[in-house]
């Protein structure tokens, strides 16, 4: 059965229980955009905080690894790998939040590659807000997926 709820109208999970193991892939990007001097406190690593784009770089993954905990109808998944990487765009005053997710399992990656994602970018917000409340997040997108019955997506 593939809907989220039951003939009562209860919410479930979806029954994934007859489907194959496969080996799945997720990627997904966002953005935040600040101040100048905010973007040189992060590329110099002289925030009081600590190496921000590390720090964020671990809850991106801690994050990643919790989703089935945080979305209600996610399955709880065995990820092999998790990465996040970071560019900077000077001239706009942008990091870039680059990740991608993979597992061998019945259901895909996309959640967990979007909460990395999220929660990286928040962790940013976090511990750069002191000096900037300005801070956007934007743009939190996921640009490909692949495994699975339905196979390769890509934005």
């Amino acid at each position: 059965m593939l809907s989220h709820t039951d003939k009562n109208g209860n919410a479930k999970m979806v029954d994934i229980s007859n489907k194959d193991n496969t080996e799945r892939l997720a990627k997904a990007v966002g953005f935040i955009q600040m101040k100048k001097t905010t973007l040189d406190l992060i590329k110099s690593n002289v925030h009081k905080k600590g190496e921000v784009l590390t720090v964020a770089k671990i809850a991106g993954i801690q994050a990643a690894k919790q989703t089935s905990n945080l979305i209600p109808m996610c399955h709880p998944i065995n990820i092999t790998s998790i990465k996040i990487d970071f560019k900077i765009d000077q001239k706009n005053n942008v990091i870039e939040c680059l990740g991608s997710v993979n597992c061998n399992a019945k259901t895909g990656v996309e959640m967990e590659t979007l909460v990395a994602i999220s929660t990286a970018l928040l962790t940013i917000y976090d511990m750069c807000k002191a000096v900037d409340r300005g801070m956007r997040i934007f743009d939190i997108q996921l640009l490909e997926k692949e495994g699975g019955k339905t196979g390769l997506w890509k934005r």
